[in-house]
């Protein structure tokens, strides 16, 4: 499942590259009315394939409703594993198969690409893009006590068992902190993620979706929700003597 906006350049070869790597693989495009006629070339490129369909949204919304919309349309169809992941090859489609194998093992609720475990990199960001988003995430993973390195990234296989357990059609955030929300969730549910190695390489064609409103968004929320989580602890912990 892949959110799309303005990623006409992208998305005819992505949709061929994840055909390659998955052959039997239903793929799920959901586009936001995007202007550059990104919908309508999955379309096509979906005749051709086969088992592609796109989901064409009203107009830009956010990341979080796209994925939320994306999430729902994949339970309902049934499947047992729901994949997502960009369209700009950030990430590599290579690797869903390494993700979706991880869910394999007994105990494993989700499989993250991970950039911040041994094996994994983000080759030609600049050092302060790099600083940048290791402070991000290891506040969000120490605030949250999520227990893994790179809890912003959206490559992501899950099981559809876990999509249901944490509820994700009651998700609230909407730019990237989605990412930190099911995480934060996953936890709480006590489901267990696991961190595969992976390359994440900058986008070749198209502008990045980033901004500073969507990174203050994502603090502010994942301070909110540890914040309550640590003052439940506190209420539910034995009072002494």
């Amino acid at each position: 499942m892949v959110p799309t906006y303005q990623e006409a350049d992208n998305v005819g070869p992505f949709l061929e590259a994840v055909r390659a790597s998955v052959p039997d693989a239903e793929v799920l495009v959901v586009d936001d009315n995007s202007p550059d006629g990104t919908g309508e070339i999955a379309e096509k490129v979906g005749a051709e394939l086969g088992q592609i369909t796109v989901l064409h949204r009203p107009g830009k919304e956010g990341l979080g409703v796209a994925y939320r919309d994306g999430f729902g349309w994949a339970l309902r169809q049934g499947f047992d594993v729901v994949v997502q992941m960009d369209c700009d090859f950030s990430h590599d489609p290579a690797v869903i198969p390494q993700l979706v194998a991880r869910l394999d093992e007994a105990g494993v609720d989700c499989a993250i690409g991970s950039r911040y475990v041994p094996g994994g990199s983000t080759p030609n960001w600049p050092l302060h893009r790099r600083l940048l988003s290791r402070w991000g995430n290891r506040y969000t993973s120490a605030m949250l006590q999520l227990g893994i390195n790179d809890a912003t990234g959206g490559f992501r296989a899950y099981r559809a068992a876990t999509l249901r357990t944490i509820h994700v059609e009651t998700t609230t955030s909407n730019g990237y902190a989605f990412m930190s929300e099911l995480a934060h969730r996953m936890v709480a549910a006590g489901l267990h993620m696991v961190e595969v190695p992976i390359t994440f390489v900058d986008r070749a064609y198209g502008t990045s979706k980033m901004s500073v409103r969507i990174m203050t968004e994502s603090m502010a929320m994942v301070t909110g929700w540890g914040t309550r989580a640590r003052l439940a602890r506190r209420r539910s912990a034995p009072t002494p003597g």
